[in-house]
């Protein structure tokens, strides 16, 4: 690894608790948000308990009230604001192989979810086998109005979801309890949080990596929890109707065409944060969990990263920039998007996002080779 700081390598705690190992993330102040030091560190003890015999299991969780709210986008915007853009690309780098190993994993990654959990805390977490969720779990995916896309793997586990409700997450960032996520398959078990440390104790004493014995214990501790009256997975009709359609133009127009002459709360908010959010971003998203979704994970991060070092060049917008100012730092919440509206940005415009940068220092993202090359889990079958 690079050299870091004492401060540094206190940002993952890395515990042996017989045969499993507990990795906590260890920035309560900043809600776990995801350091280039920590991408790496986990990159490496993951790399390395794979070959250790001796690890059965890995228990991924996080330290206060937050598992991880994403990756320091804010950090990046920074660098890449000043025209360093290969920082940013090496964060994401890592990032994303750290995804795709997690998601190819050969031994169980139980991560244990309970709090925020966003954006790179979610390419932390759900690519693993186990996804334990708790009441105080906050899900969202809130990319698309800072400029950015839902990525760290989002197109491939969102595209796998329940209808088009993969679609309406990723578009709109709208947040998910505990319930929903277990619903629509983002969760695997919801466990109360009063029983997280009898069931850490539980996982600990595991010697073995058979994935239907870690279940089985998760199963001990897990309860049945109770899905909202006002929850929006009841709302699945209008989601499957609307978000179906080709494009972010119609879905907008079929949302505002299905509220027509009725008062619906839940769809006029919808259409207000789409016409919020970047139109850029949201044309990206569609195309790529579009695309993504006869695809697998390894040629999804490929294609994200792609679309990423594109971003931090700037050269075709500056959204990401322009969202982090106003979301992030100067929080006026009140970005300047360019081009500003959907209608201004064509086929053409978006593609060349997909494509490879014509740029002698930028290479593509080559992921380690695996002997799978698709998850241990698959969220469709859940």
């Amino acid at each position: 690894m690079a050299s870091f700081s004492e401060s540094d390598r206190q940002q993952v705690l890395v515990e042996r608790k017989s045969h499993a190992r507990v990795l906590t993330l260890n920035r309560p102040k900043q809600l776990n948000a995801l350091s280039f030091y920590m991408v790496s560190r986990l990159l490496e003890v993951f790399t390395e308990d794979e070959e250790n015999s001796d690890i059965k299991l890995v228990v991924v969780k996080g330290n206060g009230r937050s598992f991880c709210a994403g990756g320091d986008v804010a950090a990046v915007a920074r660098e890449g604001s000043k025209g360093d853009w290969k920082s940013g690309a090496k964060f994401f780098h890592t990032e994303y192989t750290m995804n795709y190993l997690m998601a190819t994993y050969s031994k169980p990654q139980v991560s244990i979810l309970n709090g925020i959990v966003m954006g790179g805390g979610a390419g932390a977490s759900v690519h693993g086998r186990f996804r334990v969720v708790t009441e105080n779990t906050v899900f969202a995916m809130p990319e698309t109005a800072l400029g950015l896309f839902p990525d760290v793997g989002a197109p491939y586990f969102l595209s796998r979801l329940p209808g088009f409700f993969g679609e309406y997450v990723g578009l709109t960032g709208a947040r998910l309890n505990g319930a929903e996520m277990l619903v629509c398959g983002l969760a695997t078990h919801f466990v109360p949080s009063s029983k997280l440390s009898l069931l850490e104790e539980a996982l600990c004493k595991v010697q073995t990596s058979d994935p239907n014995a870690v279940s089985a214990i998760i199963d001990k501790y897990s309860e049945q929890p109770f899905l909202k009256d006002d929850s929006v997975y009841h709302r699945m009709d209008v989601i499957n109707k609307c978000f179906s359609r080709k494009s972010v133009e119609g879905i907008i127009s079929s949302l505002e065409i299905e509220a027509t002459g009725k008062a619906d709360h839940w769809i006029s908010e919808t259409v207000q944060t789409l016409k919020k959010a970047s139109p850029t971003s949201l044309k990206i998203f569609l195309r790529l969990i579009r695309e993504i979704r006869l695809l697998g994970i390894g040629p999804c991060l490929v294609l994200e990263y792609r679309i990423v070092c594109h971003i931090l060049k700037g050269h075709y917008s500056k959204d990401f920039f322009e969202g982090c100012r106003a979301i992030l730092l100067d929080k006026d919440k009140n970005p300047k998007w360019e081009p500003s509206k959907l209608e201004l940005l064509s086929d053409s415009d978006v593609d060349r996002y997909f494509s490879k940068l014509d740029d002698e220092e930028w290479e593509e993202l080559e992921l380690p080779k695996r002997f799978k090359n698709l998850p241990t889990y698959a969220i469709a079958k859940l």
